[in-house]
């Protein structure tokens, strides 16, 4: 791993690499050489909402949750309990938009690194979409 390259997933991130190809292979692809982590109600967030999704487009439940099980291979995990001293500031952050996503800005905060989402932006913290953030995983980004 590059030391201090690394990105904080939100939960739509998690969903996408468990319904998707895209993120998981940039996820597989870049393993080594970032650091990926994602607060652990993201996960909780995608583990509720994930066989909701595929139950409503015919498929198996389970396979996704066993995905999502594999994606801790890729992204670590943040414990509330590390992230919670920024609480206040992120939401602070997050207030005219979604106070829920408090936990990712927190922990992006806490480890000083940019956040990989499709729809949390303005608060402060540089942000990457997913058709741009192998730019930032490859060192192109300035």
């Amino acid at each position: 791993m590059i030391p201090g390259r690394g990105l904080v997933l939100d939960a739509n991130i998690l969903i996408r690499a468990v319904l998707g190809k895209r993120v998981r292979a940039l996820l597989e692809t870049y393993e080594d050489s970032a650091a990926i982590y994602s607060p652990d109600v993201c996960f909780d967030e995608a583990h509720e909402n994930i066989p909701l999704i595929l139950s409503n487009r015919g498929n198996d439940p389970k396979t996704g949750i066993v995905l999502l099980d594999q994606l801790r291979l890729f992204v670590q995990p943040v414990d509330e309990a590390l992230y919670r001293n920024f609480e206040h500031v992120a939401r602070g952050r997050v207030a005219m938009r979604d106070i829920e996503d408090w936990p990712v800005v927190a922990v992006a905060l806490m480890l000083n690194v940019p956040i990989w989402t499709e729809d949390l932006f303005g608060g402060g913290i540089a942000t990457w979409t997913t058709d741009r953030v192998e730019l930032y995983l490859k060192g192109d980004h300035g």
